[in-house]
């Protein structure tokens, strides 16, 4: 799974969501569902536009979280 995380950034940055929906041009809502993790996809335009406004790398909010089943594969190897 991968996961946004915008908190870190938006603490680093001392920008509130509401500011930084405003800059990307993208609701309230759906900044909210991918800080939830709740988001199934991410436009590349849209990633651009956050990294732009939060002056970071894709890498500085997306991570990767490995699936409950590869670490359980991973176990038994």
């Amino acid at each position: 799974m991968i996961r946004v995380d915008l908190d870190m950034m938006l603490i680093r940055r001392k920008m509130k969501v509401t500011e930084l929906a405003q800059q990307v041009d993208i609701t309230i809502a759906n900044l909210s569902i991918l800080k939830t993790g709740k988001g199934r996809a991410i436009r590349f335009t849209t990633l651009e536009a956050i990294c732009k406004a939060l002056d970071c790398q894709p890498g500085d909010i997306l991570i990767y979280i490995p699936d409950q089943e590869e670490e359980n594969h991973d176990d038994e190897s």
